[in-house]
């Protein structure tokens, strides 16, 4: 078994040091999904949702999340990101929401993706939630990492 790298040796909860470990150029991808009916779908696509405009929301609480994904997760270090970008594609039944993360640092940024996604997503149905309140969030995985120890890794298709 590997050692968990999160605990100390007394199995109590712990930040890990990465004050030893290089920089480098680091990047994450995240991507996630959300189901919606034709109408709530046509609406966003048209701009025409009653909250405003559902994309530019999303994208700018993805992007603070992201910013504050130490405050949320427990472990994680406060980060200086570099960069935070997100995406959509409309889907035919739905929106997917892409996050891509970067710094040069000590430490990987899959959880700011992740958490981009996650808030984008959420965002997204309480921006149209008067138009579908069945919504379904899902799908929020990452999709590719670059940099750090473990080197680059890219999810299977």
């Amino acid at each position: 078994m590997n050692e968990l790298t999160h605990l100390d040796e007394h199995g109590q909860a712990r930040m890990v040091d990465v004050g030893g470990k290089a920089e480098s150029r680091r990047v994450a991808t995240a991507s996630g999904r959300i189901d919606m009916s034709a109408q709530a779908l046509g609406a966003i696509r048209a701009g025409d949702a009653p909250k405003g405009d559902v994309l530019a929301a999303a994208r700018i609480a993805g992007i603070m999340a992201a910013k504050k994904t130490a405050e949320l997760i427990p472990l994680c270090h406060p980060l200086a990101l570099d960069a935070v970008t997100l995406d959509f594609a409309f889907e035919e039944t739905g929106l997917r929401t892409i996050a891509t993360v970067s710094l040069s640092g000590r430490t990987g940024v899959e959880m700011e993706a992740l958490t981009a996604v996650s808030v984008a997503l959420l965002t997204i149905y309480d921006m149209a939630k008067a138009l579908d309140k069945a919504m379904v969030i899902g799908e929020i995985t990452v999709i590719e990492k670059r940099g750090g120890k473990s080197g680059d890794w890219v999810r299977p298709a």
